[in-house]
């Protein structure tokens, strides 16, 4: 399984609920960010788990260990099926991570996949060395934050599509992948510094790509939805198995 996570950066539960009604009976993978789960809670979750929905809860979290470590353990309860946070916390707060998965994971349930932010999609090689003052390359970084990721016991990155092809080839199927900024061809990028089409992501080997707006602002989501869906996995998302 190869999600498309639909990004629901909604204010409220009504709007996100309002907006996947309109694929009926289909129940398309989603994300979760900050923006809809700060201001609406665990609820938004339990409503979209008992639709059907697979959610990808992307709160990127970055603290001290025992802050992580606590706070994960209370995700760990909502059963997603995927969490974030953020590499440049290092190895030991990214264990403490997987640690807290573990303990509160429900008995007998599969813990959520952890995944370590490396550089947003929205940074580009000036900011990475000038504001953020990282040296060398940003894609020698988004390696070394790989590294220290499946190190820490993680399943993998979010990065961009431009990675994924020099992750492939360093760590093989260890990491797991998951590349935002998804874009068709021609489609506006917005503040997506890498961006990339879902063509370009399954050719260098993404294990899900994550797309909000070309989506969610169309006038056609459910079309667009089932276009960058079929460039995606090379067929129809509502084709029975």
């Amino acid at each position: 399984m190869k999600p498309l996570y639909i990004a629901l950066d909604m204010e409220t539960q009504k709007e996100a609920m309002d907006f996947l009604d309109q694929f009926e009976e289909k129940r398309p993978a989603v994300k979760v960010g900050m923006e809809l789960f700060y201001g609406n809670g665990p609820a938004v979750i339990q409503t979209l788990k008992e639709r059907g929905h697979a959610v990808f809860l992307d709160l990127k979290c970055h603290d001290i260990p025992k802050t992580v470590e606590r706070t994960m353990r209370t995700l760990a309860r909502l059963e997603v099926d995927l969490v974030t946070l953020h590499a440049s916390g290092g190895k030991t707060m990214m264990a403490a991570a997987k640690e807290g998965l573990l303990k509160g994971t429900p008995s007998g349930k599969e813990p959520p996949k952890c995944v370590a932010v490396t550089a947003l999609t929205s940074t580009s090689q000036r900011q990475w060395k000038e504001e953020q003052l990282m040296e060398g390359d940003l894609g020698d970084g988004v390696f070394h934050f790989t590294d220290l990721a499946l190190q820490a016991g993680l399943d993998g990155v979010v990065c961009s599509v431009q990675e994924v092809e020099g992750l492939r080839k360093r760590f093989g199927e260890a990491v797991y992948t998951v590349t935002p900024g998804i874009r068709m061809a021609g489609s506006a990028t917005h503040d997506q510094k890498r961006a990339a089409t879902p063509a370009q992501a399954r050719a260098a080997g993404s294990n899900a790509i994550v797309v909000g707006r070309g989506i969610t602002a169309s006038n056609y989501p459910v079309g667009n939805y089932g276009k960058i869906y079929k460039e995606w996995m090379g067929e129809s998302p509502w084709i029975d198995k």
